[in-house]
């Protein structure tokens, strides 16, 4: 790899052609980036081009009828502030510093593709690339960072889960939709006496459900920061019942695992993630059984990544597209934007990638939920 060049020092070049990709998990708030990103860069001269797919669009053209690149133009980006999803497509698979291939002999490997790509970018004769994504995006994108790429980062994920900025958006979309969940499930619940166990995504960080589990006033959150003790939420739900209460709410994210388990894992796949899930089925299953009360699970899934964008969100992710586009005109490469009320600020690609923002156990969001009387299964 090459070496580095300082974030803070300018780089050669005149910068004329910028491109924009997302990668990983889709999250309201994307197309307003690219909006904003856009806009930014037109307003001073530079032409823009979205990669469709992450990267596929840039070292997989023949994939596509227009060749993989979109010219973003005033009228492309025109009205999709409000949009849900992306205009450029994203994709979770196929990570291109471990690329799945498949050899003559029917045997599954990984390659390193980031030269391959490298090369496009220069045949392309693209000065700078706009990154936005979660961990796993921004860490690819550090590569080509380091590699020599001019590159700005914008952080992107329902989940919360990245380090050194304060928010990310999508996150506010999602929690605001899983608690108008929680309230419609109260009056089910309690109507057929249930308990009502509620999965929502959170791999590795339990932002969404500590939020929306205590705004929308569950009764249990698990999440994956503390391993749970099904009998301890099996209690809480017995000592509703003594009080007259006879319906429960439980939030779990998909990441939460029992004391001394795994989490629950639907599917394994080369060169993605392991797919998460079922954790809110065997939950309810094993709650009916141990307080006799009938359970019943839903799984919010995807619905929290769909729909339209928070007037929160859709700021934030203005106010970020506009500022990957001001960094690089500042001569910064190498950096994230991040959220530091009240200010947008640059932090090294190096100290976000490969980290995740769990749930500190201390903050004040916990004690909340503590001092309510909410279980965390521990």
């Amino acid at each position: 790899m090459g070496t580095r060049r300082s974030s803070a020092t300018r780089q050669e070049g005149e910068i004329r052609k910028v491109a924009i990709n997302t990668g990983g998990g889709d999250a309201p708030g994307l197309n307003a980036v690219i909006r904003a990103a856009t806009l930014a860069a037109i307003n001073r001269g530079w032409e823009v081009v979205g990669i469709r797919d992450g990267y596929n669009g840039l070292f997989l053209p023949e994939q596509y009828p227009d060749g993989g690149l979109i010219n973003l133009t005033r009228a492309r980006v025109r009205g999709i502030t409000h949009m849900g999803g992306t205009i450029l497509g994203t994709t979770n698979r196929g990570n291109p510093l471990h690329y799945p291939l498949v050899d003559k002999r029917g045997r599954a490997y990984e390659k390193d593709r980031s030269d391959e790509i490298m090369r496009a970018f220069r045949k392309e004769k693209i000065d700078a690339l706009i990154a936005i994504g979660g961990d796993g995006s921004l860490s690819i994108a550090n590569v080509f960072a380091e590699k020599g790429l001019r590159v700005i980062g914008v952080p992107k994920t329902i989940d919360n889960d990245l380090e050194h900025t304060v928010i990310t958006f999508g996150f506010d979309t999602a929690v605001s939709f899983a608690t108008e969940c929680l309230d419609r499930l109260h009056t089910t619940a309690q109507s057929h006496r249930r308990v009502m166990v509620v999965e929502v995504m959170g791999r590795y960080a339990g932002w969404i459900a500590l939020e929306c589990g205590i705004s929308g006033s569950a009764d249990a959150i698990l999440i994956p920061e503390i391993p749970y003790d099904i009998e301890k939420v099996a209690e809480k739900i017995e000592q509703r019942d003594h009080m007259g209460r006879h319906f429960s709410i439980v939030v779990v994210a998909e990441g939460a695992k029992p004391i001394g388990g795994e989490v629950s894992v639907v599917s394994k796949e080369l060169g993605r993630a392991d797919r998460l899930g079922g954790l809110g089925e065997r939950v309810a299953q094993e709650l009916q059984t141990l307080t006799g009360k009938e359970a019943r699970s839903v799984v919010l899934g995807h619905l929290l990544r769909g729909g339209s964008p928070t007037t929160f969100d859709r700021l934030i992710a203005l106010r970020f597209g506009a500022a990957a586009i001001r960094a690089l005109a500042e001569g910064q490469s190498g950096v994230m934007v991040a959220l530091d009320p009240p200010r947008v600020r640059y932090v090294p690609l190096e100290k976000v990638a490969g980290r995740m923002k769990k749930v500190p156990l201390d903050c004040d969001t916990m004690l909340t939920g503590r001092e309510l009387g909410i279980c965390f299964g521990d």
